[in-house]
């Protein structure tokens, strides 16, 4: 039987293993980025809160998967060993809201989004879908088998990605 694998904020998590689903709740301010090959069937899934680990150096040794600089290239070298190759990767990313009403210079959600994007644009990344911005909490799931990435809250319910 199938597995679900969860990966909890600040985690993440890579697998081969046939048919498992990678998972991640409350995806407000924070980015949930799932990676799949679909020749090999590795998946990947990162929840990462923050943009920098300049503001924590210690933190990010601790758990890099926490920040966007640290996580991101974690998140792929770690597909990679699995066998996974960049060229073939689908990219989904989905959360960076704002659910809180706040200043501009606050915006996190827009920090993370903005910090992903330089670092997927300096190294050749594509996004294939997202689902970000607004107010809303979402949760994402990756079905390594076949690679449907589904995103789902209260409001909307689910949808595919």
């Amino acid at each position: 039987m199938p597995s679900t694998i969860t990966v909890d904020i600040a985690d993440l998590k890579v697998t081969k293993e046939p048919g498992a689903e990678l998972v991640t709740y409350s995806l407000g301010s924070c980015i949930g980025i799932a990676i799949w090959d679909p020749q090999v069937l590795i998946g990947g899934m990162l929840h990462y809160m923050l943009a920098d680990s300049t503001i924590s150096p210690t933190k990010a040794e601790l758990k890099p998967a926490m920040f966007a600089d640290t996580g991101i290239p974690l998140l792929f070298k770690s597909a990679y060993e699995l066998g996974a190759v960049k060229e073939r990767l689908v990219v989904k990313v989905a959360g960076g809201s704002k659910l809180f009403e706040t200043s501009d210079n606050m915006d996190i959600g827009k920090y993370n989004y903005i910090a992903m994007r330089k670092i997927f644009w300096g190294n050749g990344v594509l996004i294939n879908s997202e689902h970000t911005g607004g107010a809303i909490s979402r949760t994402m799931r990756l079905n390594v088998q076949t690679g449907f990435c589904s995103i789902e809250n209260r409001k909307m319910g689910k949808v595919g990605i």
